[in-house]
């Protein structure tokens, strides 16, 4: 008959080989080499285009693997704030490597999912992407300006530019 220890230990590693498990699976790509501002541009252009044909108003920043910015552009009458909305959401979709919907719906969820607050970084709103080339992120792409869903549906035409 097994010690209570080693019951704990065993019911430990179950748990752990669990997580591990968990995370394994969900293991988002790996990080590559930084975004060229020839491809941010490429990747704006469709985002910009997606706006304008629906009469939107956006501005789109994109960042490299680390969250810096290498391009960033608004239309006219965009809402000011939302240069740094932009900003923002490229840089939570690439530090944390998952589209800023993720957080999102994780927050909504409640529970757990409302440790996002207190992460620093972390945007949990609809519209940071990140970018993927050759199977590793290369940067992400943040749009902001109108709805959320309005500001991911273009997102994800500039995101789409590189597959």
């Amino acid at each position: 008959m097994p010690t209570k220890s080693a019951v704990k230990l065993i019911v430990v590693l179950a748990f752990a080989l669990c997580l591990l498990t968990s995370a394994l699976a969900q293991m988002p790509n790996p990080y590559g080499p930084p975004i060229s501002l020839e491809n941010a541009k490429k990747v704006t252009a469709p985002a910009l285009a997606e706006a304008a044909k629906n009469n939107w108003t956006m501005a789109v920043a994109v960042v490299d693997p680390g969250g810096n910015l290498v391009y960033y552009e608004k239309m006219d009458n965009t809402q000011i704030g939302s240069a740094n909305v932009a900003i923002d959401k490229a840089r939570s979709a690439a530090l944390f490597k998952r589209p800023t919907k993720a957080l999102q719906d994780a927050l909504a969820a409640g529970g757990d999912g409302l440790r996002i607050l207190k992460i620093q970084g972390a945007v949990p709103v609809e519209g940071g992407i990140p970018l993927v080339l050759d199977g590793k992120i290369v940067g992400a792409i943040g749009v902001s300006g109108g709805a959320s869903s309005q500001d991911a549906q273009c997102a994800k035409a500039g995101a789409e530019i590189l597959k």
